[in-house]
C-alpha cells in the first residue's frame, strides 16, 4: 500500500499555535483576575444566581375613636405574562404562555385590554411583559384572573395608601406616599408624626435567579416576614367632623376667603373630636394639596377680643376686679395712643359710664386697658404663659418634610400700650389649638388640659401599646373665677353688643367673639375684609362638654353668616350627644321659622300673626327679600320677626321697651348707624315713630334697667 504524506503549512501551524498561547493567556487572566472588561466576576456570579426581593410591611391602619378606617393600605397588581420557553422544565406544569390566541382573549374580556395590542405584546421577543391596562389590578380582579389558569401568567403586588373618605379630616390624617425606594413615607400629619410606628419592619425574600434576574421554577425560597404596623386610633368623632367639615364646606362655597378653621374640643378630656380646615385636600389626589401646613397648628396670629376672657379672669383672680365698677367707656389716652371701643369710639350707658361686667359683655377695649394697666406687664404676661401661650402644646402633628409643624406664637409686649392692646388680643400671636387649650380652663374649674388627638395604638396582637388620655397642666384660676367668667361669656352671647347672633337653638352657647386686625410689614391691613372674625365657646353653659373655636381670615362677610353656620352644627352636637335644653325639647311655645324670602308679603305677616309673633314690616314692596330671624331658627311666642321688602320707603317703628340685641338687629336691617346709651331697654328713640328712613340717619336710643 502506497503511503500517503500530507503536509501543513508552516503559517497554519504557526496560527494555530498563537491562538492557542492567546487562549491560554486569556483564561489565566480571567481565573486570576477579579474584574474583566469593568465587571466584577463575584458579584456577577453572586447577583446571578442568588438575589433578594424586599417583602413590604403592611402599614398600619389609622381608625376614628370607634374602629371606622380612615387611612388604610389597598393591595394592588400588575399582570404580566412570561414569554420565556426555557422558563418551562415540565411540560406538564408549563410556566409561560403557550396559548396566545386565548390569552390575550383573556386580557380582553377580563381586563378589556384591546386584542390586537395584547397579540403585538405576547409576540414580542421578551422574556416577560407587561401589558397597558393590566395595572392597579384589585384583588378580587386577581382572583378572578387566576381562577381561569392560564399558564405564564403572573402579577407583581404593591400596595397603596387610601384615604377613604377623601379630603375628610385631611390635615389631620395628613397623607402618605411611595419612595424612590418602594417604602410608603409619610409626610404631613398623623401619618408623619407616626410614620415609624405605622410603617412596621419591611421582610425579603431570597431565591435562585436566572441570568436575566428572574426567579427560577424550581428554586427554593428563604423568606425573612415582614412585621405589620401598629394601628392608631385617633380621638376623632366622624359624626362630629361631618358637622364641622358641612361648616367650612358650606363657606367656602359661598363665601370669599383666604382660610378657616372650625374646631371641636372634648372640654373635659382635652380630644380633639373634630376638625376642619378650608382649604383643604384630598390625599388619594395630591395635585390637590397646596398648603402644606396645618392652620390648627402653624398659623400663628393677633387673636382679637377672644382674648378678653383670659385677660378679664387674671384680673378676677388677682382681686383687681369689680363687676359692678363703673367706667368711662368709648375712648381712653395710653401711652400717647388712642385706644377706642368698637362703635366708633361712641361707648354705651349714660355719658359713657357702664360696669365691667357691661363692659365684657359689649366687648369694650377701653375696659380691658383699664384692666391690663391694673395687672401690669409681668402679671399679664405669667398668666398667659401659664395658660400656655407662646409655647407649643405638643399635640401629635407633624409637617410635610417630617419636622415638627407646631407654631409657638409670641407673648412679648412691654409698656403700657403694648400691655393695654395685649389685654384685647393684639399685639401677640396665638395659634387656634392654643386658644382650645386655654379655653379647658373655663370647662375645669380653672386647670388647664393638655390637648390630644391619638386615642390609642395598637400592635399586630391586639395589645394596647399607648393609650391616649385627659392630662392635666396648670391650675391657673380658681373656681370662683372660672365660674364667674362663665356667667360673663353667657351675658356675650344672651345680652352683648358682639355676640347676640351666637345663640344656639339646642342647648345653651357661652363665649366670647374675636375680631382682629391683620398685621404686615408696613404695619396693619385697613381693607374693610382685611380682618381675622373668630368665635371661642363651649356648651352647654352649666357643664360644658365640648369647646369650639371657628376663626376665618379675610372672610368677604359679616359674622352672622359665620355664625349661622357654626351654630347648625352646635346643635347638631347637642342632639347628637343628647345635650339638648329641657325647656326647649319639651316647649310647646317654641315655633320654627321657614325661609319667607320671595313670598308674598301680605300673606306671610298674615300667617305669622297667626302664630302669636310680633311682625315688623320694613317698606310697602309686594314681596320678601330678607328676614331676621333666619330659617329653621326657632323663636318664642310674642318674639319680634322682623320682615324686608323690595321697597325701601321704610318708616321708623315705636321702639320703646325693646331689647339692645332687637334694636341693634333692627337698625342693622335699617342699614343706618346706631348710638346706644345705657343698659336694659329702650326708654326713648331719637327718630319719631313713622319718619321715613334715609340712609345718612343716626338712631340714638336710651336703655335703662
Amino acid at each position: 500500500m502506497k503511503k500517503v504524506t500530507v503536509k501543513i503549512p508552516k503559517i497554519l501551524i504557526f496560527i494555530v499555535a498563537f491562538l492557542f498561547c492567546a487562549i491560554i493567556i486569556r483564561l489565566s487572566y480571567i481565573a486570576l483576575s477579579a474584574n474583566i472588561d469593568g465587571i466584577n466576576l463575584h458579584e456577577f456570579v453572586s447577583n446571578r444566581n442568588t438575589k433578594e426581593e424586599v417583602i413590604y410591611a403592611k402599614r398600619g391602619n389609622i381608625y376614628d375613636k370607634d374602629g371606622k378606617a380612615l387611612a388604610t393600605m389597598v393591595n394592588s397588581y400588575t399582570l404580566i405574562a412570561y414569554l420565556e420557553p426555557s422558563r418551562t422544565t415540565d411540560p406538564d406544569d408549563p410556566q409561560h404562555v403557550i396559548d396566545k390566541e386565548a390569552t390575550a382573549k383573556m386580557l380582553n374580556e377580563v381586563l378589556g385590554v384591546d386584542y390586537d395590542k395584547a397579540m403585538d405584546q405576547l409576540n414580542k421577543k421578551a422574556y416577560q411583559v407587561e401589558f397597558n391596562g393590566a395595572k392597579e389590578i384589585s384583588e378580587s380582579k386577581k382572583n378572578e384572573i387566576e381562577a381561569l389558569n392560564m399558564p405564564g401568567i403572573d402579577f407583581i403586588a404593591s400596595q397603596k395608601r387610601s384615604y377613604s373618605m377623601g379630603s375628610f379630616a385631611s390635615y389631620i390624617l395628613g397623607y402618605a406616599k411611595k419612595n424612590e425606594d418602594g417604602d410608603i413615607v409619610g409626610e404631613l400629619g398623623i401619618e408623619a408624626a407616626y410614620n415609624d410606628i405605622l410603617k412596621g419592619k419591611n421582610g425579603k425574600l431570597t431565591y435562585e435567579a436566572d441570568a436575566h434576574g428572574y426567579r427560577l421554577p424550581t428554586a427554593e425560597v428563604m423568606s425573612e416576614e415582614a412585621v405589620s404596623g401598629d394601628e392608631i386610633y385617633l380621638t376623632l368623632d366622624s359624626k362630629i367632623q361631618m358637622f364641622a367639615e358641612n361648616v367650612t364646606d358650606t363657606l367656602s362655597k359661598n363665601v370669599q376667603m383666604d382660610w378657616m378653621i372650625f374646631t371641636v374640643m372634648d372640654a373635659k378630656t382635652g380630644a380633639i373630636v373634630a376638625s376642619s380646615t378650608y382649604p383643604d385636600f384630598n390625599p388619594n389626589d395630591l395635585n390637590t394639596l397646596k398648603n402644606y401646613v396645618n392652620p390648627l397648628v402653624s398659623y400663628p396670629y393677633e387673636p382679637g377680643s377672644v382674648m378678653k376672657s383670659f385677660s378679664f379672669a387674671a384680673s378676677i383672680e388677682e382681686g383687681l376686679y369689680k363687676g359692678d365698677e363703673l367706667y368711662k367707656s368709648g375712648t381712653i389716652k395710653v401711652g400717647g395712643a388712642t385706644i377706642r371701643d368698637h362703635n366708633n369710639g361712641v361707648g354705651w350707658g349714660e355719658n359713657g359710664y357702664i360696669t365691667f361686667d357691661e363692659g365684657f359683655a359689649n366687648s369694650s377695649n377701653v375696659a380691658t386697658s383699664i384692666l391690663a394697666d391694673r395687672l401690669g406687664v409681668d402679671l399679664l404676661t405669667r398668666y398667659y404663659n401659664n395658660l400656655g401661650f407662646g409655647y407649643q402644646t405638643g399635640i401629635e402633628l407633624f409637617n410635610a418634610d417630617g419636622s415638627d409643624e407646631e407654631a409657638d406664637g409670641v407673648i412679648d409686649f412691654h409698656g403700657d400700650l403694648e400691655l393695654a392692646t395685649a389685654g384685647f388680643g393684639q399685639g401677640i400671636m396665638v395659634t387656634p389649638i392654643q386658644i382650645l387649650q386655654a379655653m379647658t380652663v373655663f370647662s375645669n374649674d380653672g386647670t388647664v388640659l393638655k390637648p390630644y388627638i391619638v386615642d390609642k395604638i395598637v400592635d399586630g396582637n391586639g395589645d394596647i401599646v399607648y393609650q391616649g388620655g385627659r392630662k392635666e397642666l396648670n391650675k391657673v384660676y380658681s373656681k370662683e373665677t372660672t365660674d364667674y367668667m362663665k356667667n360673663l361669656m353667657y351675658n356675650v352671647v344672651y345680652y352683648g353688643s358682639s355676640g347676640g347672633i351666637w345663640k344656639a337653638k339646642k342647648t345653651t352657647l357661652i363665649g366670647k367673639t374675636g375680631t382682629a386686625q391683620i398685621g404686615s410689614p408696613t404695619g396693619y391691613l385697613t381693607g374693610h375684609y382685611d380682618t381675622i372674625q373668630s368665635f371661642a365657646g363651649m356648651f352647654p353653659q352649666e357643664d360644658p362638654q365640648y369647646i369650639i373655636y371657628v376663626a376665618a381670615e379675610k372672610a368677604h362677610t359679616n359674622s352672622g353668616t359665620i355664625a349661622k353656620e357654626v351654630i347648625k352644627a352646635v346643635d347638631n352636637i347637642a342632639s347628637y350627644m343628647g345635650l339638648e335644653n329641657e325647656n326647649e325639647n319639651i316647649s310647646d311655645l317654641t315655633i320654627n321659622l321657614g325661609n319667607y324670602i320671595s313670598s308674598e308679603v301680605t300673606s306671610t305677616v298674615d300667617d305669622l300673626k297667626k302664630k302669636k309673633l310680633k311682625v315688623y314690616t320694613l317698606g310697602s314692596g309686594k314681596y320678601i327679600i330678607n328676614q331676621y330671624p333666619l330659617k329653621d331658627m326657632k323663636v318664642l311666642e310674642n318674639s319680634k320677626v322682623f320682615i324686608v321688602s323690595n321697597s325701601s320707603d321704610y318708616k321708623m317703628e315705636d321702639v320703646t321697651g325693646w331689647t339692645l340685641n332687637e334694636i341693634m338687629t333692627y337698625a342693622n336691617l335699617l342699614k343706618i348707624n346706631l348710638e346706644v346709651e345705657g343698659s336694659g331697654y329702650v326708654t326713648s328713640q331719637s327718630i319719631s315713630k313713622d319718619t321715613l328712613i334715609t340712609k345718612d340717619m343716626t338712631l340714638k336710643v336710651v336703655l335703662k334697667k
